[in-house]
């Protein structure tokens, strides 16, 4: 076997660091919550098609880093019609086990041209189009795999704060509602301005309603000052 292109994904989350070593991909997440798409080893056939590597005949290598230590890694196969993925998954006794199969490829067309490459999930009985596949004892869809989007699992304030630092990135201010507003943007209309402005303070205002909840803090400790 040849040693193909190296594709290299550097993966942020330390937690997946520690799945990825204590389970490899065979390990599943029983019958605990939900995992998220940002757990697992992700597959991305949209990389693949942007970086020219879906040509017949060719032998990839991808790599997933996380810290610049290896945590997963796949040899890839170009067919005609599919990818072939081989790569060694641990079994339920710790064994590890040789895995080799097809993924194959769809084509659809663009409304502006040009085509759009899916993968067909390989998980028994599934063959939804996918874009991403996410590692496991086979590399499937997120349905398949029962996962859900990280901010399916958020806290309703933490998404409001998101939307709110977005605003504040808008503004030329600093990330965090706690730290205060900044002044007009050089160069931006004041309509414009007060209309962010009314936005995040709406967004501000639902976190730390969020915040207050979470911490058991009534509405009149919150907002009435001891009294000397």
């Amino acid at each position: 076997m040849s040693a193909g292109i190296a594709l290299t994904c550097q993966m942020i989350s330390a937690n997946r660091q520690e799945k990825a070593i204590m389970g490899g991909f065979g390990s599943g997440y029983g019958k605990r919550s939900k995992g998220t798409t940002n757990d697992m080893l992700a597959l991305d056939v949209r990389r693949l098609q942007r970086e020219g590597l879906l040509t017949p005949g060719q032998w990839l290598s991808r790599k997933w880093l996380c810290n610049g230590e290896e945590v997963g890694s796949i040899y890839i196969r170009t067919e005609a019609d599919c990818i072939v993925l081989i790569y060694q998954s641990r079994t339920n006794d710790g064994n590890w086990q040789r895995k080799e199969y097809p993924v194959h490829l769809e084509w659809t067309d663009c409304n502006l041209g040009g085509q759009r490459v899916w993968f067909r999930c390989p998980a028994q009985g599934c063959k939804r189009r996918a874009a991403i596949l996410f590692g496991g004892s086979v590399f499937a869809c997120r349905h398949c795999h029962k996962l859900v989007y990280r901010c399916q699992r958020e806290a309703h304030d933490y998404r409001t704060g998101r939307r709110a630092d977005k605003i504040r990135g808008q503004l030329g201010w600093g990330a965090g509602i706690l730290n205060g507003n900044g002044g007009k943007p050089k160069g931006m209309h004041w309509k414009t301005f007060w209309r962010l402005k009314a936005k995040h303070d709406a967004f501000a205002g639902k976190v730390m309603e969020g915040i207050i909840q979470r911490l058991g803090v009534s509405d009149h400790h919150a907002t009435t000052p001891k009294k000397l």
